[in-house]
Formats: structure tokens, sequence, C-alpha cells
């Protein structure tokens, strides 16, 4: 749902909408409604999201977040999983939950005339989950099943590595799912405690896309969640990712003939106001696809690998800075030498005008297309919601973006790019690769 908002439109287009993009109130126990009001089909998009994110798991118990979300459509004290699906598809709707390193969200999808019914499931599973020991014990095989997945693919296997070291002892290095060891501790009474903990209308925000106004949504919502009751939310007790101040390289040997590899750093939090301007220098230099520096030159003119791309992953915390690239076990340090060469050209020149130019026309461009759909716009809402963005933000984004200039854009190249000090997960037959220590 959630990253650095891959966001785009022309660059002459000065606003998205004529019309506000939602309304918003706060109900009487404290949790905040979001309403768009779009009438062109007779559906209703709904998500509560709620700031209980894997950011929240306590230490040695990551997963929780995650295993708490998902287990809330498994049922409540009235009703069993099967119900719930039952009740849910008889109607041609959608039911569930997930959680990110910053949230946890439940989504609900209905007709306007079935939105009644959708939201007493939601209030049962909000109010009263049920946390069986049968599910539960069913779930964790399931995130047990997908983190196994996750060890055979060496694209997986070298992102994980690249977060554990990346962060350390900090929630950011873990899965979502947590890993092997911290589900077989995980038990029912953590899983309650969470959710008594985090579950609060004090932590959540509900979002309403649809055939529905704010009028007719508030007197449904303060009926269905009034027994939903606040209470004071703890701040996640958090120890900063370890400081990079060399090059630090972890191999992972596997008998593969193409090397997968992750070469970054520490990146920016969402709320850094040079997020706009790294946007703008990213797209040019590694997350435009095929108009990136790194594609041109590393792919187009050397022919070493069929894809590459950086990417800031902005989060509610600091997130990484990273380049992904796969080539052949014998093209690594070739292509390790042209990043580094690509970055230290970055930041001793910076963009040109015609990089920024094409930057922000695509990245204004495409704008609208997060927008095109109910869902797209529930997901954009929770986004600037989790975010604190505004609802404004479609036209701050587009002048943010708009007034990004060259001498920024080599500014914030050499404040947060550091081609000296640097974290590389290479993972690939090593004997093939025979990694050199510095390019």
């Amino acid at each position: 749902m959630i990253s650095l908002f891959a966001l785009c439109t022309t660059l002459n287009t000065p606003h998205v909408s004529a019309e506000p993009l939602a309304r918003e109130t706060v109900l009487s126990n404290g949790l905040k409604l979001i309403v768009a009001e779009r009438n062109h089909l007779p559906t209703i998009n709904l998500q509560v999201l709620l700031r209980a994110g894997s950011l929240g798991d306590p230490s040695e118990k990551n997963g929780l977040a995650a295993l708490t979300a998902e287990l809330l459509p498994q049922g409540s004290t009235q009703k069993d999983a099967t119900q719930i699906n039952k009740i849910i598809d008889s109607v041609g709707g959608s039911f569930s939950a997930t959680a990110g390193s910053d949230y946890s969200v439940l989504n609900l999808a209905v007709l306007k005339k079935d939105l009644p019914l959708g939201l007493s499931i939601l209030s049962e599973v909000l109010l009263d989950p049920a946390f069986t020991p049968a599910e539960i014990s069913r779930k964790k095989s399931e995130f047990a099943a997908r983190l196994k997945r996750v060890e055979e693919d060496p694209r997986q296997v070298a992102r994980l590595a690249f977060s554990r070291k990346l962060f350390g002892p900090h929630p950011y290095a873990f899965p979502s799912e947590g890993t092997a060891e911290s589900l077989s501790v995980l038990s029912r009474e953590d899983i309650q405690g969470f959710f008594t903990t985090y579950y609060r209308p004090n932590n959540a925000t509900v979002i309403l896309v649809g055939q529905i106004s704010l009028e007719e949504a508030v007197p449904l919502l303060e009926e269905v969640l009034k027994n939903w009751k606040p209470a004071p939310i703890p701040a996640p007790v958090l120890t900063r990712p370890p400081r990079i101040s060399r090059p630090v390289i972890e191999k992972i040997d596997r008998p593969i003939s193409q090397a997968n590899i992750i070469w970054g750093h520490l990146g920016i939090a969402r709320s850094n106001p040079d997020f706009y301007a790294l946007q703008v220098m990213n797209y040019s230099f590694g997350g435009g696809g095929f108009v990136s520096r790194l594609l041109d030159q590393i792919r187009d003119n050397l022919g070493l690998t069929y894809g590459i791309s950086s990417s800031f992953d902005a989060r509610r915390e600091a997130g990484a800075f990273s380049i992904t690239i796969e080539t052949k076990n014998q093209n690594t340090n070739r292509t390790l030498e042209e990043i580094d060469r690509e970055l230290k050209k970055l930041l001793e020149n910076g963009l040109t005008e015609n990089e920024i130019e094409e930057a922000k026309a695509y990245l204004t461009g495409s704008f609208p297309l997060r927008m095109d759909s109910n869902a797209k716009l529930l997901n954009l809402l929770g986004s600037i919601d989790l975010y604190n963005l505004g609802l404004d933000f479609p036209d701050q984004y587009l002048r943010l973006i708009n007034q990004v200039t060259a001498s920024e854009i080599l500014r914030v190249a050499k404040k947060y790019l550091d081609p000296d000090n640097f974290l590389l997960v290479v993972v690939g037959n090593q004997k093939e690769i025979g990694l050199k220590e510095r390019w």
C-alpha cells in the first residue's frame, strides 16, 4: 500500500481535480473519519488504518503486528471465519486485513446497499475478535511457509540480509511476518495485548470512498462503533540502526549463475522536506525505468544486466536508499565499478536541466493514475493520513515537485548519497564472483 509514492502527471497541469479530494471529521470516540464521495459506481471501499505496524513489535516478538492484523478476519466471538466469509461472499464483497512496518489496515469493499452488513462484520472483529488457538496455529504455519519461500528466492534472500544488516535491532530489520524464531514464541496473550494496546479509535482512521457523503457516514460509524473506546497509545521504544562508517560487505554463497546485489545505506523518513527533490533526483538516476542513468549505462551501453533500479524507501522512520541489480556472477565487479562511477558523477555534476524537466513531467504527469479508481484513491488517502500530508496533497505535490531546481538536486545528492560508506549484499556463486573489497 504505502511506499515512496511513485506519483506522476503533465507538467502543465496546475490542479489534479477541481473538487476537494475528500472531507474529514473526528467522531465522539476520537476516531478520525475521511470520506471521498464518488458517485459513478454504487460501491463503497472502506479502510480502517491503524498506526499499529511492525514498528511496534516488541523485541524478540517480530511478526506480532502482522499476526494480529491477519487474524482479525478469521473470526469474532460471534462468527467464525467460515461464517464471515460466507456473509461477505453472499453480497459480492471482500474483506481482508494486513500489516506493514508503519501501519495495519482492514479493507472492506461492498455495494452501497450492503454497507450496513459490512459495517456490522467490521465492528465485530474490531471490538470482539476471537483469536482462537486453532486460527493462531494455522496463521503461524502460513507465515512460516511464506518465510520458507523467501529463503528459496535469491532476490528475497538479498533483500532480507540487506535489511537485517542495515537496520540491526530496529524493527525495520525484519519482514512483517517476523522470523521462524519469533513466530515460535508468540502467544495468544501477546496478540491480545497488542490488539488491546493499539487497536483504539484514537489510533485509527476510517476512510470511505464511493457513493456516500460525510453526512451519511458520520451517524453510521457513530452507531456501529459506539462501544469502541479510546485509550492512551504508547510510543514504540526504538533502537537506532547502526551507523555505517565504512564499506560493509556481506557475501551469501548460492549455486546460481546470476548474482543478486543490493548496494545502499540509510535514507530518509517520509516527513523529510527533501523528499520531493530526492524523488526528482532518483527518477533520473535509477528510479525511472528505461530513462534512468543506471539503466542507460549499465544495461543499454554495457549489456551487464536486464534491469537495475534505485529507490528511497521513505517511512515513518528513515528507510533505506538502495540500488538493486541482478547480473552474471562474472560481471559483478565490473557492475559495481560502474555503479560507483555513476554515483560519483551525480555527486560531482548533479542532473542536467533536461533530465530534471523529464523527471518533473513524469512525476507530475502520472499523478492522476493514483486516483482513477476507488481502491487507488483509498490507498492514496491512507498514505496521506498516515504521513500527515494534508488533503491538499495533490496540489502540494505538483507544486513541490515543479519547484525543484538543479542546485537543490546537487545539494540533496551530496547530503544523502555516500559512495564511501555503504552496505553491499551479494548473493551468488562466490567463487565465480571473486568479489573485490573495493572498486
